[in-house]
């Protein structure tokens, strides 16, 4: 045969293997590009860490350490907010900036609709604990490593629009890989709204015509209508997806939470039917809440022992207990405080009427069920009476918020309600107003860190600095 006949095969062979080779080493069922959809399923699996950690619930007192009880002293103050950035909110960057978007994954406006609720649900959560942030010149990697930082009334009118912008462009049609809704974007738009209608009234202290403004234009365009619709996180079975609590309580074995004595002490006179939901009894049958911010060496000891108080009730503690983050008795308080403040109409007739409903559904959401809650609406400490409307309001969504610890604290911050007071000998120090930034930020970015921190907190990265709203 021809040497360059010769020649030319065993280039053909060369190639055609080397085809071969690279065909069986591509897994069809692991692609190495995520689509954009699944690039939201994966910031929909942060949305957990909202609610569920080591430190939301002991700011609200919804919890108290029973042991190792730094954190309900306040001994950590800076906070780490990268993973965040580079997490869920550089997934749903990557979905908001692409040019590829897949029309077979669901029409394209829903799918950019539900990227930029998530987009405004995680950074209203952020600004919250933090204040001013890296917003405008956020998100975008290598191209810039040192964004400047917002203001926090920027941060929230800027989201306000994101989330106009949103509800704007829903049409009819699913989105694939939604692990929250199933791909249900009316829920999507009646989501974007009610974050939108509680980041409104968050602003009550500061700015009650902005408020008033962003509040009933939320409103008009449909928020939620029953917990059917509550953004809600299930947890599965798999280790990968375990409750939060479940794998502290069940699975590390270590019983460090008891339900608190603040919020007990309130519940429990009450015969509020949420508290054996709350909490398990003691060894004695009864509901025994743990006094707050205890030291350490005593924390587990003698009338404080673990035999005498109530650890969180056992089906808030399983490996599949769902987590509540946005809620419709949440957005009933709401409407109830919006009608006492006369932003929208009825006065104390419709004011009365949202906080019962609010309290049924809350009631219905915890439970499964309304036994108890005829008897428990008929008290006066807990009807609704004009003249200490906002205080009772504040009080039950404390109570419904049991939990959801970063939520609670920020309607503490914004309300001055419930009453709580700081660890006794706790060395000054108060409850916290916010979390200090992480400190790296000093080293990787610095100038403007240091104005952020000067603009909003007069030079001091304190947590006894409030944000802008806490008024």
């Amino acid at each position: 045969m021809n040497k360059l006949y010769i020649y030319i095969l065993a280039l053909c062979l060369l190639a055609a293997c080397n085809d071969f080779e690279d065909d069986i080493n591509v897994n069809p069922n692991q692609p190495s590009q995520a689509s954009n959809t699944q690039l939201l399923a994966n910031a929909m699996r942060y949305l957990p860490g909202i609610s569920s950690s080591a430190y939301g619930p002991l700011y609200p007192q919804h919890l108290s350490e029973t042991e190792y009880t730094d954190a309900s002293r306040y001994n950590t103050i800076y906070f780490d907010f990268y993973s965040y950035y580079t997490g869920p909110l550089m997934n749903i960057q990557k979905v908001l900036d692409s040019d590829e978007l897949n029309a077979n994954e669901g029409p394209i406006a829903n799918q950019l609709a539900v990227a930029k609720i998530l987009k405004a649900y995680f950074f209203w959560f952020m600004t919250d604990r933090w204040g001013d942030l890296p917003y405008s010149e956020a998100l975008q990697g290598k191209e810039d490593f040192t964004p400047a930082y917002d203001s926090q009334e920027d941060i929230y009118n800027a989201l306000f629009s994101l989330l106009d912008e949103a509800n704007a462009q829903i049409v009819d049609g699913d989105i694939e890989n939604d692990i929250v809704y199933g791909g249900d974007t009316d829920k999507w738009r009646r989501l974007g709204n009610t974050i939108h209608m509680l980041m409104a009234l968050r602003l009550s202290e500061v700015d009650p015509a902005t408020a008033s403004t962003e509040f009933n234009k939320a409103m008009d365009a449909g928020t939620f209508t029953s917990n059917d619709d509550n953004l809600v996180y299930q947890h599965l079975a798999d280790a990968d997806n375990w409750n939060y609590w479940y794998n502290v309580f069940e699975n590390l074995n270590r019983e460090w939470y008891a339900v608190s004595k603040p919020l007990v002490d309130y519940m429990k006179p009450l015969n509020d039917p949420r508290l054996p939901t709350f909490a398990e009894p003691n060894v004695d049958g009864e509901y025994v809440g743990l006094a707050y911010g205890l030291p350490g060496d005593v924390a587990n000891t003698g009338q404080y022992s673990k035999d005498s108080i109530s650890i969180l009730g056992a089906n808030l503690r399983q490996a599949t207990t769902p987590v509540y983050l946005v809620t419709y008795a949440e957005a009933l308080f709401a409407q109830a405080e919006a009608a006492k403040r006369g932003w929208i109409g009825g006065g104390n007739a419709a004011a009365e009427e949202y906080y019962t409903t609010a309290i049924e559904a809350s009631v219905q959401q915890w439970n499964g069920n309304t036994d108890g809650l005829e008897s428990f609406l008929a008290q006066a400490e807990v009807q609704y009476n004009a003249e200490d409307a906002i205080e009772k309001i504040a009080y039950q969504k404390w109570v419904h918020l049991f939990m959801h610890g970063y939520e609670a604290w920020a309607e503490w911050r914004r309300t001055g309600f419930p009453i709580l007071s700081p660890p006794e000998n706790n060395s000054g120090r108060d409850i916290p107003l916010r979390q200090a930034y992480p400190t790296q930020e000093f080293q990787n970015n610095q100038d403007n860190y240091q104005e952020a921190v000067q603009r909003a907190f007069g030079g001091e990265d304190e947590p006894e600095k409030s944000v802008w709203w806490d008024k």
